[in-house]
């Protein structure tokens, strides 16, 4: 019995003793800076669990899907719908779903989009593409640009009205316009004046990144020429497409960014054609001189562009979408607000005795989204 005894007080001593190893091991300093907690990996005990954060946030993101809306700008004819097929490999373009092979020249520029869902390695995406049809088209293209900019405006408004409503939906519709892909022709000279005065009202409202159509058509020397050429004139009229250098979050973003500043704008080749090239089937081209291999960085810079738009920065355009874009239009838009409720007669509504000796509220003209029930939408426009 004293046997027993001994030996299950010899037990509660040593895992007392194992408790107060533990207390001491959770207690003592641990090297680092002050206010930072280092969290030692050394046994199952030590870990906390904190990394597991990722998987959580990639499980929920992969449950929602994304969300991508893509507008195309440029004249007719240079190759706008091809390159939306070429980047995504699926038909995408607004062209590819029409039921008749041609359509009239608009007299007027129609935006059409579509949206399709597009499911890659269990990762889903809403892909919608705006078109423009129309554009630049016309003899007359004087404020040509407005109907594009009253739609992007639109957008904002639309995800601004659902934000701010007192019942809003757990997960907002996002509608708004997050790239504009600007294809500009392949003249080799310089910008005309219709996409130096388009891109430097759009660049203010939504990303622009301009592309030069049909690059197949230059020599390297035209091309590299024409590059430069554009680039000096962006800049000479104060255009920033995107990567925007004032956006670069920090050192190693700005070394990336201003690479890809350097190839600005991109010279590109689309085709949803296959073509047999050396054993293998590739996206392409084919002349009576060879075959222009569309991913070919030697041949052109479509392989860069769909890395910017998908691979790399898809999340980063969405960010300053949201953070910068939208946020200059909200902010604008309730300050329109507030003028034209200071501009009443009185700041408070009405209020009337009832019968009873209660005050009533008389109704206001406001509604319950706090915006104007007659309030026309703002002109995001600098």
């Amino acid at each position: 019995m004293q046997k027993s005894i001994s030996e299950c007080t010899t037990r509660h001593s040593l895992k007392e003793l194992s408790l107060q190893e533990q207390h001491v091991h959770l207690s003592a300093p641990l090297s680092g800076p002050p206010g930072k907690v280092i969290i030692s990996h050394g046994s199952d005990f030590s870990y906390v669990g904190i990394d597991a954060i990722l998987e959580q946030m990639r499980r929920k993101a992969m449950k929602q899907g994304f969300e991508l809306n893509i507008m195309v700008v440029g004249q007719s004819g240079l190759g706008k719908s091809t390159l939306m097929n070429t980047l995504f490999k699926s038909k995408v373009s607004r062209k590819s779903v029409q039921p008749i092979p041609e359509e009239r020249i608009p007299k007027t520029i129609e935006i059409k989009s579509i949206s399709h869902d597009i499911e890659e390695k269990g990762v889903r995406m809403k892909l919608t593409v705006i078109d423009t049809p129309g554009f630049g088209d016309q003899i007359n293209n004087e404020n040509c640009w407005q109907p594009i900019m009253k739609f992007i405006n639109d957008q904002y408004e639309a995800y601004l009205q659902e934000e701010i409503n007192i019942n809003r939906k757990k997960r907002i519709p996002d509608s708004r316009v997050h790239c504009c892909i600007y294809f500009i022709p392949p003249t080799g000279h310089c910008l005309r004046p219709l996409d130096v005065e388009f891109m430097r009202r759009l660049s203010k409202v939504v990303n622009i990144v301009p592309v030069i159509a049909k690059a197949d058509t230059l020599t390297l020397e035209e091309r590299d020429y024409f590059k430069q050429t554009i680039r000096e004139e962006l800049r000479a009229n104060g255009i920033d497409v995107y990567p925007q250098k004032e956006f670069d979050e920090d050192a190693d973003d700005r070394l990336i960014n201003d690479k890809i500043r350097e190839m600005i704008p991109f010279a590109v080749v689309g085709s949803d054609q296959e073509y047999q090239v050396n054993g293998k089937r590739i996206l392409g081209r084919k002349t009576k001189w060879g075959t222009i291999e569309v991913e070919n960085i030697a041949h052109c810079e479509f392989a860069y562009l769909r890395d910017l738009l998908i691979r790399t920065h898809m999340q980063n355009i969405k960010d300053i979408t949201g953070s910068i874009h939208y946020e200059t239009y909200r902010v604008r838009r309730l300050n329109e607000s507030n003028t034209h409720f200071s501009s009443q007669p009185s700041d408070h509504p009405p209020v009337q005795p009832k019968a009873n000796g209660q005050l009533e509220v008389q109704p206001s003209a406001v509604q319950a989204n706090g915006v104007a029930a007659q309030h026309e939408a703002l002109s995001h426009e600098m």
